[in-house]
């Protein structure tokens, strides 16, 4: 099966390379309504502000802030995108965060939230098949790219102005949305069909070829599952191995964070240590990805049709290209927005045949690691007061146990994970909307103030 097999994928991917290319060329156009550089230092989402926060102290704005941290965090879990495009303009218009700071909060929450979600995912069975719920072949190849997109990110949030990056999120934002809506219906007209073929031959079956009725028997499956406790679902969840391999590349961008922000930006240790990020993030990629193609070809060779990895699409150079970019890209949105990656890594999981159920697992607890990521690097630069941080993090962390918890027990009883593909449409759809709303509004306002909007220099701009 090749990887383009989905129905629209090409066009989905043109709209993007159109749109994307458009809003970075036209910055050459729209810089040159003010030429100076130097009216604007507050452009980008992580550009130097004053640091505003706010006390924590019970008040209206503390309690619809904590409504919506709640839903926000159970429907971006559930739907593996986490929530960033939510939580920073709750930070910033109601609790009155500046941007920055907002950012560094919205990574906490994110944390909390996957950490809940991927403790609730391991006491969970895989729905249909004796493997973990957690697919570490997937995580393995996306965790270091997404990782390295998200330094890459944080950087061109200096240099990027801020309605650039406003109108590259709202591009991305509504064509995932629109792509995993439209994979939704299709899941969903799929389990009617399903479902109706299942009433059909149960209702069938109680009737014989000379229309005589016949006493209803459930027959048991031959061969059933066998029952399995809490302790033995969750040793077969965690591949112990892999998720050590996992740390290792965790540790080694931490360890890299923490040492560039003890030095001057832009000297040649600096630069050394940034492009030394892409030969470790690309080392673990290519040896999953060699793995893969590897493990593909003697399948293939022996007749095996049974896939690799969650994933149905076939594994060649190609689609392994696709993917690398596609993680690539799901880090630089989160290093522009301050969230996780998972807006692309969610529905890129779902475009290449991932079932909603471990889509959503794998994401989060690939956003676990690319949130914790920041959250120690933004201790360290001490970029968030501690206690709206824990308290925001313990509301998500109580939203993320309990989306999943809601929304599995759902899909049992309704017996459609096409679900969880419309509540990670939906979350993607307000993030657009709540970006879109804030970046336009201050778009407008640095338009009136006649404010530089071109690119920025990065060392300058430091």
């Amino acid at each position: 099966m090749g990887l383009w097999i989905g129905k629209g994928t090409g066009g989905f991917l043109l709209y993007l390379l159109v749109g994307f290319s458009v809003a970075v060329f036209s910055v050459s156009y729209v810089g040159e309504t003010n030429p100076n550089p130097h009216n604007l230092t507050s452009s980008s989402t992580l550009s130097v502000t004053e640091k505003i926060w706010p006390d924590l102290k019970f008040s209206w704005k503390l309690v619809a802030a904590t409504l919506i941290a709640f839903l926000g965090s159970a429907c971006g879990t559930v739907g593996g995108v986490g929530g960033g495009g939510i939580f920073v303009p709750m930070l910033t218009l109601i609790l009155g965060f500046d941007t920055k700071s907002a950012a560094a909060i919205s990574k906490c929450m994110i944390m909390g939230a996957s950490a809940s979600s991927v403790w609730y995912n391991v006491r969970v069975r895989h729905p249909t098949k004796e493997v973990p719920i957690l697919d570490y072949d997937l995580a393995l190849l996306f965790q270091p790219m997404l990782l390295l997109g998200i330094t890459v990110g944080v950087s061109l949030s200096v240099v990027f102005p801020y309605w650039l990056i406003t109108v590259l999120i709202i591009i991305l934002f509504v064509g995932t949305s629109a792509r995993s809506f439209f994979k939704g219906i299709e899941m969903w007209k799929e389990e009617t069909l399903l479902k109706n073929e299942i009433a059909k031959q149960q209702q069938g079956s109680t009737v014989n070829s000379r229309g005589e009725l016949l006493i209803d028997t459930e027959y048991e499956p031959l061969y059933p599952r066998e029952e399995k406790s809490e302790l033995e679902i969750i040793r077969s969840n965690l591949k112990w191995k892999r998720l050590l391999l996992l740390v290792t590349v965790w540790l080694a961008f931490l360890l890299i964070q923490v040492i560039k922000n003890e030095i001057k930006v832009c000297s040649t240790l600096y630069w050394v240590l940034f492009i030394l990020q892409f030969p470790v993030a690309l080392a673990v990629f290519g040896f999953e990805a060699v793995r893969l193609i590897t493990e593909n070809k003697k399948r293939q060779s022996d007749g095996n049709t049974e896939s690799i990895c969650e994933a149905t699409i076939e594994w060649t150079p190609l689609s392994l290209i696709f993917c690398a970019l596609c993680g690539l890209v799901g880090g630089v949105v989160g290093g522009l927005l301050g969230s996780g990656g998972g807006f692309v890594l969610g529905p890129l999981l779902l475009e290449i045949g991932v079932i909603p159920q471990v889509a959503s697992a794998t994401a989060t607890f690939v956003m676990m690691f690319s949130s914790s990521l920041s959250v120690v690097e933004f201790y360290l630069l001490k970029r968030f007061p501690i206690p709206y941080a824990l308290y925001l993090m313990t509301v998500s962390i109580l939203a993320g146990f309990w989306g999943q918890s809601f929304i599995r027990k759902l899909v049992a009883i309704l017996k459609r994970a096409s679900i969880i593909v419309f509540v990670l449409s939906g979350v993607i759809c307000a993030s657009a909307l709540t970006m879109g709303v804030i970046g336009i509004e201050r778009s407008l306002k640095m338009i009136h103030n006649h404010e530089f909007m071109g690119f920025l220099g990065f060392c300058s701009s430091q």
